[in-house]
């Protein structure tokens, strides 16, 4: 049973492009499409002097990736995981590399205003004769670590061995991408709701999620389940 302040393994997924859902309201959902490939637990790593956290290392396409657990997260050397760590209804951080844009100027990598078109500036002279350490000028864009916070999880297909979450996510498809339990809204909001209103940790959950499977879920449970499952709609505010 998960526990508030908890922090659970990633998985290393593959991404398969976008499409769209209806939800139970008939609401028509944006939706990025993961394939969760064999992830295996490669290796444990214990607390050392400089982090307090466990590590454990994940292994799939022969990617290693090594996601920071609390100890009622550690699971056993060579447990396969699969899309159902997950549950629909909950809020997930997803990294990837961002797509290459090639060489562009401070306008459109780093949003510069710019100023009056009517005449232009002298800028600098003798003084300060240099160029600031870390000025922001233009370059390559994009090829960069990115990651995108607080993805709702609204289906997964056991079948298929699919993820899909609301809006998009970094990198082109068959990129690999790196999911993990959102920190703001599944940690830190819970932690909050928990301190301050002194809810239990189910309650603190987002709405539609009863649990998490601590650390992960079992085989036979995931054999169990049904082919598709999905997020409820939450129902809107009149």
């Amino acid at each position: 049973m998960w526990s508030v302040g908890s922090k659970r393994t990633g998985l290393i997924g593959v991404k398969r492009g976008m499409s769209f859902i209806y939800n139970e309201l008939n609401q028509k959902v944006p939706v990025t499409l993961i394939e969760i490939e064999k992830n295996r637990v490669n290796q444990l790593k214990k607390p050392s002097s400089t982090n307090e956290h466990h590590f454990v290392q994940l292994q799939s396409r022969n990617q290693l990736k090594e996601f920071p657990v609390t100890e009622n997260g550690i699971i056993p050397i060579n447990t396969e995981l699969n899309v159902s760590h997950f549950i629909p209804g909950q809020f997930v951080d997803i990294q990837g590399t961002s797509n290459g844009k090639g060489f562009a100027g401070v306008m459109k990598r780093w949003n510069f205003k710019g100023l009056r078109a009517s005449h232009g500036s002298t800028g600098q002279n003798q003084d300060p004769g240099r160029v600031f350490p870390g000025k922001k000028m233009a370059g390559r864009m994009g090829g960069e670590t990115t990651t995108v916070q607080n993805l709702k999880v609204i289906r997964i297909d056991t079948i298929n061995n699919l993820l899909l979450v609301k809006g998009a996510i970094p990198g082109r498809d068959n990129n690999l991408v790196y999911i993990k339990d959102a920190v703001k809204k599944m940690l830190i909001d819970t932690k909050n709701k928990a301190r301050k209103f002194g809810y239990t940790a189910q309650q603190a959950l987002p709405y539609g999620v009863d649990d998490l499977p601590m650390p992960t879920i079992s085989q036979e449970m995931a054999k169990s389940l049904p082919a598709v499952l999905q997020a409820p709609a939450k129902p809107q505010k009149d």
